[in-house]
């Protein structure tokens, strides 16, 4: 065998754990489906230099100093803070929810007649069983109706009582004008797009991109003496106990022939009436004299759909019970082949997670097997 390590997948977990392996002088090559390295963070650089998300906004943000030093080695980063805004019937929110949000839909302009009205418009709802009770035990009906109900159903075709309120409860709702989206101490975009990031991580790692890991796994297993596997875990079992469910996306790009279209990165649009769920102009994640004043701007619409293997990808898990129940019955299965196959990354274990818990997720894993070793 020629490697230590085989890496299915070339998205963040894969880099850093390419990264953790290379550090401690052991080999890795590396296999994509897609025709670039990057997974979902791939950025794409334009003429006018803007970098475009491809594949959705990402901002990194952690509170652990660790992994913010640690992407810090890869990438310079911007200072940019994710601040949302809300279309409603055309009206434009300040978001998440916050004392400006409450001052735009009620008049209030401090937290005591905030907090005052708020228990006035909640909803007395002892256990909330869902996203919708939860969300009304929060801020009452008027605030479900224009920020969550119609964003909600779009994103997951679903009325909202159907699903569970851990969807949710990640939204902060405030009692301040602070219209930061995220709590955490460090946040940006790094200035020069998350591939370059992912390409200093990788380093000198060979890669191999339009490689379908299922077409020769047999002949990619006899590669290295581990595979480490970041992609559907129910596929690499066959689908034995059936198809996890996700919701995916459609993305319908434009360059307009405007310095600036909206004025901010992501402004939600959460009227059921409009069929896609937000605009992102991607020239605000990383303003720069080059691009500010150059006369064109990207925008992307973000639609979602059902996720079907054969023409989309894979962006939301969708952890109800059935599907966690499913997941739980593949993940029983990993153990007895745990001194060949390493499953990491958000489709190996079936959960939503930001890019600071992926490389947190990736730098532990490869700890432990090593361990093991």
């Amino acid at each position: 065998m020629k490697y230590d390590y085989l890496i299915v997948g070339a998205g963040l977990f894969g880099a850093t754990f390419a990264e953790q392996a290379r550090k401690n002088k052991q080999s890795c090559i590396v296999i994509d489906r897609r025709n670039h390295i990057g997974g979902n963070c791939y950025t794409e650089k334009t003429e006018y230099n803007i970098d475009i998300h491809k594949y959705g906004p990402h901002i990194f943000h952690t509170n652990n100093e660790k992994i913010w030093d640690y992407v810090n080695q890869f990438a310079k980063f911007n200072n940019f803070v994710n601040r949302p805004k809300v279309s409603f019937k055309n009206e434009i929110y300040s978001f998440p929810i916050n004392l400006f949000t409450l001052y735009q839909i009620w008049g209030i302009k401090n937290p005591n007649e905030c907090r005052q009205k708020i228990n006035q418009v909640k909803l007395d709802i002892k256990n909330p069983k869902n996203l919708e009770e939860w969300v009304l035990s929060q801020v009452g009906s008027e605030i479900y109706q224009t920020f969550i109900y119609g964003y909600t159903k779009k994103q997951w075709n679903t009325e909202p009582k159907n699903l569970p309120a851990s969807i949710i409860k990640r939204l902060p709702i405030r009692f301040t004008f602070d219209d930061n989206y995220f709590n955490d101490s460090y946040q940006g975009i790094p200035v020069n797009g998350y591939t370059e990031m992912i390409k200093n991580m990788f380093d000198k790692t060979e890669i191999i991109c339009d490689t379908d890991y299922f077409e020769n796994k047999d002949y990619y297993d006899s590669l290295a003496h581990r595979v480490v596997y970041t992609g559907h875990i129910d596929r690499f079992f066959d689908y034995k106990f059936d198809r996890l469910r996700y919701r995916s996306l459609r993305f319908q790009q434009s360059l307009l022939n405007t310095n600036d279209f909206q004025g901010n990165a992501v402004i939600n649009f959460t009227d059921s009436s409009v069929p896609y769920t937000r605009i992102v102009e991607h020239k605000h994640f990383n303003l720069n004299p080059k691009n500010i004043d150059c006369g064109h701007t990207y925008i992307t619409k973000e639609y979602p759909e059902d996720f079907n293997e054969s023409n989309n990808e894979p962006y939301y898990p969708i952890n109800d019970d059935f599907n966690n129940q499913i997941y739980l019955k593949y993940k029983n299965l990993i153990n007895p082949l745990n001194k060949k196959y390493i499953f990491g990354g958000r489709l190996a274990e079936y959960r939503y997670m930001d890019m600071h818990q992926v490389i947190a997720s990736a730098i532990n894993i490869y700890s432990k097997y090593n361990e093991l070793k």
